[in-house]
């Protein structure tokens, strides 16, 4: 097929792509023709459309300024949002629930940035070829002129079509340039990596190698953002690599490469960080269909950083990494801490680093009813997840061994549903509750009564439910002996 032909084929994708939002388009570009604005459907959208994947999330741009366009769709929008305002963007909403389509209209810019500031100095302009120009990668720089008949010319000024159809990222100016500009598209390669499964061009490669240190200047939040979108991409692993071969990931995620110089313990994989890109890609084939989890996602990728920090050679030549889920765990809730993600975000993905190798810790199926318990109350929400992380972490290449750690599993996970349907195992709880405690032992809220409360818990989670007078007896031996009395306390 020709360059021509296939050209020919993107655009016609696209036509049919736009055509099944004729009419918010048709409506929005009347309203605006009939202010005397220009406007136009680009960016990602554009992008989208000729990749055959366009949503309801829908970015146009216009000539029209911020408070002329808020003028111009308050009387037509169900929803309006401002939040961007700042940045020459209004929000708006069309329809109701699923069904609306989510709009954003941003006033052409030509920013202007000082090499040191971490966010662009708001600039308008007044063209839509200036507006193309300032953009990121050349397959976000094509846009669609949209009137009151609905798209127009196909505007393509800066060679987006072809980079797409060459599956390339290339910036429309010098990406030192564009880059200086705002060091964040470094890492939004990585990201377009992982999402559209492109390449960089070679000259993006080696502007990113020489500046990936200026991504230092850039916000941890913007930084996790883009982090987020790369790891929910369909090809992670690619942009991944593509983050730590650049430098991109000394800045932003030191301890990925730093697994490089670790050897997983299993000789198996070329070092502990190709295992982790393994584990990585098997969680996400164990995901739910349609479900990105992003949780599982960061687990996978994080479950082994503190490999090589506990890394030892052992008399018999053989190198081991004991504690490294507990070292782990802590470093990532250092560096997720660093990027200022939500408490729960921490918590989630730090327990399920510091869980990943406990099952491995009771052999071939040697799992008491006191073991099961534990394992399902550590893991409390999070089990399905650590299911698939510990299933996941099966990488070895020697079939007879991966069987029978999945079948290993496999009779785990039939335990739990056993023990589950005995007892509720998702809510293991002492059975006598604080105030329960406070009058059996004649005494006020405070310390005693949680360490009580606790002794309580591991005894359910040893024996499993006891009956009420059993509890009680067992909470009075405890208390007697605690205290140094021979009679109870009551």
């Amino acid at each position: 097929m020709s360059e021509a032909t296939h050209d020919v084929e993107l655009l016609a994708r696209a036509l049919v792509e736009l055509n099944r939002h004729g009419p918010v388009l048709r409506e929005i570009g009347g309203l605006f023709a009939a202010a005397g604005h220009e406007l136009y459907l680009v960016g990602g959208s554009v992008r989208d459309a000729v990749l055959g994947r366009l949503t309801t999330d829908l970015d146009f741009t216009t000539d029209a300024r911020p408070e002329a366009v808020q003028k111009i769709v308050r009387p037509w929008a169900d929803a309006l949002w401002d939040t961007g305002i700042e940045f020459g963007t209004v929000g708006v909403g069309k329809g109701l629930g699923t069904d609306m389509d989510r709009l954003e209209i941003t006033t052409f810019r030509a920013d202007s940035y000082d090499q040191v500031s971490r966010n662009p100095q708001v600039r308008y302009g007044d063209r839509l070829e200036d507006d193309l120009l300032r953009r990121d990668f050349t397959v976000n720089a094509m846009a669609v002129r949209i009137t009151a008949d609905g798209p127009g010319d196909f505007i393509d000024p800066l060679g987006g079509l072809t980079a797409l159809r060459q599956r390339i990222l290339d910036t429309p100016t010098a990406p030192e340039v564009s880059f200086g500009d705002d060091p964040l598209r470094m890492l939004r390669a990585a990201r377009f990596v992982s999402q559209l499964r492109f390449d960089v061009s070679d000259r993006v490669r080696t502007a990113i190698v020489e500046m990936a240190p200026q991504l230092g200047r850039i916000t941890v939040e913007r930084v996790a953002v883009e982090l987020d979108k790369m790891l929910l991409g369909a090809d992670p692993v690619a942009g991944i690599e593509l983050m730590v071969q650049t430098g991109m990931g000394d800045v932003v995620l030191p301890e990925i490469g730093g697994m490089q110089m670790a050897i997983d313990e299993h000789h198996q994989h070329k070092d502990v960080y190709q295992h982790s890109l393994t584990v990585l890609r098997q969680a996400m084939e164990l995901e739910d269909e349609g479900d990105r989890d992003l949780v599982l996602r960061w687990a996978a990728l994080l479950h082994d950083i503190g490999k090589p920090a506990t890394r030892r050679h052992e008399s018999d030549g053989g190198v081991s990494f004991h504690h490294h889920e507990v070292v782990g765990a802590k470093m990532v809730r250092k560096r997720m801490r660093a990027l200022k993600y939500s408490k729960q975000m921490i918590d989630d993905v730090s327990q399920l680093v510091y869980l990943h190798l406990r099952f491995h810790g009771y052999g071939d199926g040697k799992w008491t009813d006191s073991a099961v318990r534990r394992y399902v109350a550590d893991a409390g929400p999070l089990l399905p997840r650590l299911h698939k992380l510990v299933r996941a972490d099966c990488t070895t290449r020697n079939k007879r061994r991966a069987a029978r750690l999945q079948a290993n599993y496999d009779e785990l996970e039939t335990r739990i549903a056993e023990l589950a349907a005995k007892e509720d195992l998702q809510r293991v709880r002492p059975d006598l509750d604080g105030n329960e405690i406070m009058r059996l032992l004649d005494i006020p809220p405070g310390p005693q009564v949680g360490q009580a409360w606790n002794f309580l818990k591991e005894l359910r989670l040893d024996r499993g439910p006891l009956d009420h007078d059993e509890a009680v007896a067992e909470l009075l031996a405890w208390w007697n002996t605690r205290n140094g009395t021979d009679q109870p306390s009551v």
